[in-house]
């Protein structure tokens, strides 16, 4: 038979329990749980055992605590450092044994400010820069300055006062002035460093390097003929870059060109001696037939380069005409004349017109 089923005194219970009034187990758990819970709020007895369980549950929640990804968690015990934790989850001591202070680690915090100054060339110019940092350690950024970013905009700005206190006008102007917000930057993190401070300086810039509006024109000149004076050095280095390599291939050229003639002209006056050489020897074997051959060649040879004209008219006169006239002008001159010598008469003789002396 079922448990629940109607049975002689009513209904059966499994737990050989009889309920009364008809009221199920569930509601004889909540009217035990109301008697009880009634209670705490009166006698003292009551009071204590509240207060201790709200005193549990506060140190269970202040037991633990979760630093964030960018964050880092300093630990305070009694007031004094204990330690840094890292993100994540934590457990600790509870409050007020330990205390826990998040610092955003890894956020890049900025001061601005703008300020006129004093170059080293006794000129006032005005810059607005900014600086970026980062803490880097937390627990110096908590104890070692009461008010960090005033801190760091006064050391930025005697940073920036010793660097362009120490520079000409024209170096901030121009070009160089990159090299001086790095100096500054340097300059600034030295000075952080000396304070104990945990802060890193990530960047400082120089927004706007300019004159007072009363001599900005006359800077403004001044800038043009620099931008001038880089725009034609750079003319002429372009100039320089294509003339040079040019000049260069010349000269390798003439240099070639003149140990091919050195070397031309050794080997001809090699050649010479040694055909002198050849000469001199058959001259001591027989002097005056040597003289008289080399007389006829060097003769054979002047007159066959050369176009002639003999006057045949008693005076044995001999014109030499430039050849550059060529044979018309030889003919003419020879018409004239009345004699005529080809130039490929052979040495030694002549041909003679009528009345000439042989």
């Amino acid at each position: 038979m079922a448990w629940n089923e109607p049975g002689k005194n009513g209904q059966n219970d499994p737990w050989n329990r009889k309920r009364s009034s008809g009221k199920s187990p569930l509601d004889d758990l909540l009217d035990s749980l109301r008697r009880r819970t009634g209670k705490l709020g009166q006698g003292p007895g009551s009071i204590i055992t509240g207060v201790l369980v709200l005193l549990v549950m506060g140190l269970l929640f202040s037991s633990y605590t979760i630093i964030g990804a960018r964050q880092q968690g300093v630990v305070l015990r009694f007031g004094q450092y204990e330690r840094t934790l890292a993100p994540g989850f934590h457990l600790k001591l509870p409050q007020p044994i330990e205390s826990v202070t998040k610092v955003e680690a890894t956020r890049i915090r900025s001061v601005n400010d703008k300020v006129a100054m004093l170059t080293r060339d006794e000129n006032i110019i005005t810059i607005d820069f900014t600086v970026q940092y980062q803490v880097d350690d937390s627990r110096k950024y908590l104890f070692s300055l009461n008010d960090p970013d005033g801190t760091i905009s006064a050391a930025a700005e005697a940073a920036v006062r010793s660097v362009v206190g120490g520079s000409d006008m024209d170096q901030l102007l121009s070009a160089a002035g990159a090299n001086l917000v790095t100096e500054a930057q340097a300059t600034l993190q030295k000075t952080l460093d000396s304070y104990n401070s945990g802060l890193r300086v990530t960047e400082v810039s120089f927004q706007n390097v300019a004159p007072p509006d009363e001599v900005k024109d006359a800077f403004d000149d001044v800038n043009n003929a620099r931008e001038d004076k880089q725009s034609i050095e750079n003319a002429a280095l372009a100039y320089a870059s294509k003339v040079v390599p040019i000049a260069r291939g010349d000269a390798a050229r003439i240099a070639a060109e003149a140990i091919g003639y050195k070397a031309e002209r050794i080997a001809r006056a090699q050649g010479d001696t040694a055909r002198f050489d050849l000469l001199l020897a058959q001259y001591k074997a027989a002097p005056g037939v040597t003289r008289e051959r080399l007389w006829l060649e060097t003769m054979e040879q002047v007159m066959a380069d050369n176009p002639k004209v003999v006057d045949g008219s008693g005076g044995r006169n001999i014109i030499n005409l430039p050849a550059s006239q060529g044979a018309a002008a030889t003919g003419a001159a020879a018409a004239a004349a009345g004699t005529v010598v080809p130039a490929t008469a052979p040495a030694g003789s002549s041909a003679t017109g009528k009345g000439a002396q042989p």
